[in-house]
């Protein structure tokens, strides 16, 4: 069983999507699985973080933003495929760095996330995007 959810942004930053992928987990199965996610991306990442705090996903992205700055910063003069701005290729360092799949435990027909724990796409680019993300459930 599988799935397409696509996800809106805005610029840089952590999108939550647990919501959408619960929804759609509690209507195909009610036994165990194994969740596959996957961004069809090479600028964008997925993650399992803190859904509590906001301020969790705002230092998450400045910490990369510190990590992997743009590419019209000094700093970053070495790199050489700037031609589709100065975040794109910083992006491409970003999703190399991080997650572009999760995968995810079904039992008794629900995610095993913890308490605090959901599911973002972390968008690493500046311009507003729509993002694609396949679920796979076996």
């Amino acid at each position: 069983m599988h799935t397409l959810f696509q996800i809106a942004t805005r610029g840089p930053g952590l999108y939550e999507f647990t919501r959408d992928v619960r929804d759609w987990v509690g209507k195909v199965t009610e036994g165990e699985a194994l969740l596959t996610l996957f961004v069809r991306h090479t600028s964008a990442s997925l993650l399992i973080q803190e859904n509590a705090d906001p301020e969790v996903r705002t230092d998450m992205a400045e910490f990369f933003h510190r990590l992997v700055p743009p590419s019209d910063r000094p700093e970053m003069a070495y790199l050489t495929h700037t031609y589709e701005g100065p975040d794109d290729m910083p992006a491409h360092i970003k999703a190399a760095l991080l997650p572009v799949s999760l995968q995810i435990p079904v039992i008794s027909g629900h995610m095993a996330l913890g308490t605090w724990q959901g599911i973002y796409l972390f968008e690493h680019r500046r311009a507003p995007h729509r993002r694609e993300v396949v679920a796979l459930l076996r």
